[in-house]
This record gives C-alpha cells, structure tokens and sequence, in this order.
C-alpha cells in the first residue's frame, strides 16, 4: 500500500511539473476580432500555454522566459473551419469522367490516405485549423488520415470524418457493372432498416464522428421516415446526421426529417429553407467556383450558369435568416492552387450573395464550431479554448479577401507557418 502511495504521489508530481514546463507564448495582436460578435479590439495580449490560451486582454503581464510572437502590425483571428472537405478524394474528369466508382477504382485506401495527408498540409497552411471530412475516402482512409495527424505524424487541420457514406444501393455510382465491383468501400449501401442500423453501427465501431448519407443519388430514395430512423439511431450513441441533397425533394425531406445539416441544398424551396431554420437545420453552403466547375468538366457558360443558380439560392438562405456553414467540398485540382487556397477562394461565391464579411467569418468559425459540436474549446480565442490562430495584414471584418492573405497559423499553440 506504502508503495502504490508513492507511486500515486510521484505522479501528481510529474503532472504538476509538466503544467509548470509547458511552454509559454505570448501573442501580440495589432487587432483581436471576435466574429461572434462582429468586433475587432486593438493592441491585445493573447498568452498561449502549451496547447491552450491562457490569457487574453490588454497590457498583460509577459511571464519571464515566454516567446514572443509580435503580431502588432497584423489581424488576429480564430483558426478558419471547413465543414465540408474530401481530403482523401481527388477526381480526375481526363481519367475518370467524375465519375466515383472509377476514381476509386484507380486510387488504393493506401494512396488516398497519402494524398490526403498532401492536401491536410495544404488545408493547414492556408488557415484552415478544424475540417468535417465527408467521406469518399474510400475504406475509412479519413479515419485513418485523423490518427495520423492527431498522433503526429503528419500536420493537418483537427479532422472529424464521416467514414463511409451511408447511401441507397448504388449511392452515387452512375456505371452499371457486377454487383461484386459496385460493392466496393466507397459507400455503405443501405435500403432496409436493418440495413440502415447495421451500416451507421459499423461506421461508429470505425471511428466516424458524424453520419453522413446520401439522400437522393438515384432515382430512389430514402423517405423522411427513413430519415428519421437514421437521425434517432445516430443519436443515441452522440452523432448527428449530414445530409447530402441536391434535388427539391431531397431537401424537403431531409429538413422535415430535423437532420443536423443539408449539404449542397442547391434546389430547396425558400419555404424549405424558412422550416430548415424552425427545425434548426443547418445549410453547409458548397457553391463551386467557376474555375472548380470548369475542372469538373462544364464549359465556361455551363459554369456560369450553374455558379449563378447557386449564388441564388445562397442569397436565398442569408434572406431567410438560415444559419450558413462555410463548406467547399473541393474534390478537383486547379492548377497554381492547393487544396487550401482553392477552399478559400469559395469565399466569393458569400461575397457575391451579398452576405457581409462578419457574416462569411461567423460561417467561417462560429456557426460551424457549433455545427461540429466544438464550440466549448474551438472557434474563438477565449481562455481555456485550444490555441488555434491565424494572421493576415488586414482586417476581414472590412475585406473577406483578407483572408487570402493568411501570413500566420498556429495549432493547438505550434506554429505551422509564419510568412515573413
């Protein structure tokens, strides 16, 4: 008993010296913004203890052997959020037409995961701090992807993944082949309730940290009641429910149903939108770029028209007063752009809407902390939150595209980046 007494002593020990040790940094910011609430405070201290902020205000003490970080001439603000990305997923139209089962026909979970770790890289280093990965990754590549980074051996954003994608038979397959090739680790095919339960239990057994499904990939589809089914079942082990829907009765059904999210949504009704916002579903809002659609494979009036529709129905959403979450759902390569700065390019599409900078930014961190279920220790720079941050030399509350020019990133209190 003397011996596991001393045992338990050295150990409080050891873990008050490690708090004692942790490396102290201390930030200075030319300005704070705080995209709650729309504000942006000059020349503040923000201090950093091992992962966590400490400290932030005015005028505060520097303890004596911190590094100092002097961001005076810069603004600083919460680490951005993606909350829908396909890191692991690249479609190649001169390879595979966009079409998924050929993509994943040619790419091995091996190499999805290795150029998933490529694109965490890049995703980091533009600002994006916290990413929600929606599958299409194969046989759980993501879920592998968020090991690796989380233990440390590879850098990238803090990920949650979906794993695979829970779809009717043939998810979003548009190629007609044998039954044993179809049935490939794109998606989880599921069409009947016992099905259903069996492919969302299989996903959390793997790891995932939200339900992804795919409402309407085929002329079948699943109904509200399915649903439902799917949001209860989810929930009771603490996951919430993503819908991908891109026709008009898709949206309303999975509205009607109280998922967590819709995904695209690109066709829903104004007054689907107005019982989105009654029933508390958000709008992740994926509205292509028109050089994203060109690499898709539309021409250039085909991209113009389908980026217009889009914006509209994104104005449509802000005039609703619908909760929007910033997502990109980048799946092409552009030439001159990473997977990062192609994300953040989708800020224009907001612009364009008419959606103001506080706005975009909230999109950007605070609705989606909340969506992510993060938003006690993410999205804001607040003692006890882990030390995600980025710089830029302007300030985005006045210009979004400030946030092009992201010099800083800090993760969890580690600096990825620090441009001169």
């Amino acid at each position: 008993m003397d011996s596991l007494r001393a045992l338990f002593s050295l150990a409080v020990l050891l873990l008050s010296w490690g708090s004692a040790w942790a490396q102290v940094t201390a930030i200075r910011a030319g300005r704070l913004v705080d995209p709650e609430t729309g504000t942006a405070l000059a020349n503040q201290v923000i201090l950093v203890e091992g992962s966590r902020i400490k400290a932030v205000g005015p005028g505060l003490a520097i303890p004596e052997g911190a590094t100092v970080i002097d961001l005076s001439g810069a603004t600083v603000l919460p680490g951005l959020f993606d909350a829908h990305t396909h890191l692991c997923a690249t479609l190649d139209p001169s390879q595979d037409g966009g079409e998924f089962l050929l993509m994943s026909l040619r790419s091995r979970a091996g190499y999805r995961a290795l150029r998933g770790a490529a694109h965490a890289r890049e995703m980091l280093e533009a600002g994006f701090t916290t990413v929600r990965d929606m599958g299409n990754a194969g046989d759980y590549a993501d879920i592998d992807l968020r090991r690796a980074i989380k233990e440390g051996l590879v850098s990238g954003p803090t990920m949650l993944a979906a794993g695979r994608i829970i779809a009717p038979f043939g998810g979003q397959f548009g190629v007609r082949t044998r039954r044993e090739v179809l049935e490939d680790p794109e998606y989880l095919f599921a069409d009947t309730r016992d099905e259903l339960l069996k492919a969302i239990r299989e996903n959390i057994f793997f790891g995932a940290d939200v339900i992804k499904v795919v409402v309407d990939g085929q002329r079948y589809a699943y109904s509200t009641e399915d649903l439902r089914f799917i949001v209860a079942e989810a929930g009771r082990s603490g996951l919430k429910v993503a819908a991908h829907a891109q026709t008009k009765e898709g949206a309303h059904r999975a509205i009607e149903a109280g998922v967590a999210s819709v995904e695209h949504g690109f066709k829903a009704t104004d007054e689907d939108l107005a019982l989105a916002k009654k029933n508390g579903v958000v709008l992740v809002s994926t509205v292509f770029p028109e050089d994203v659609l060109r690499a898709f494979g539309w021409d250039a009036a085909g991209a113009r028209r389908v980026h217009g529709n889009q914006v509209e129905r994104l104005d449509r959403a802000w005039k609703v007063g619908l909760p929007i979450v910033f997502g990109s759902d980048v799946m092409v390569e552009v030439q001159g752009q990473t997977r990062g700065s192609l994300a953040l390019s989708y800020t224009d599409s907001f612009v364009r809407a008419g959606i103001p900078p506080r706005a975009i930014l909230q999109s950007m961190t605070t609705h989606a902390a909340r969506l992510l279920g993060v938003e006690k220790e993410r999205g804001a720079i607040k003692p006890g939150f882990f030390a995600d941050l980025v710089a830029t030399p302007r300030n985005p509350l006045d210009d979004i595209q400030a946030l092009k020019q992201i010099h800083f990133v800090m993760k969890e209190g580690r600096v990825v980046r620090r441009a001169p």
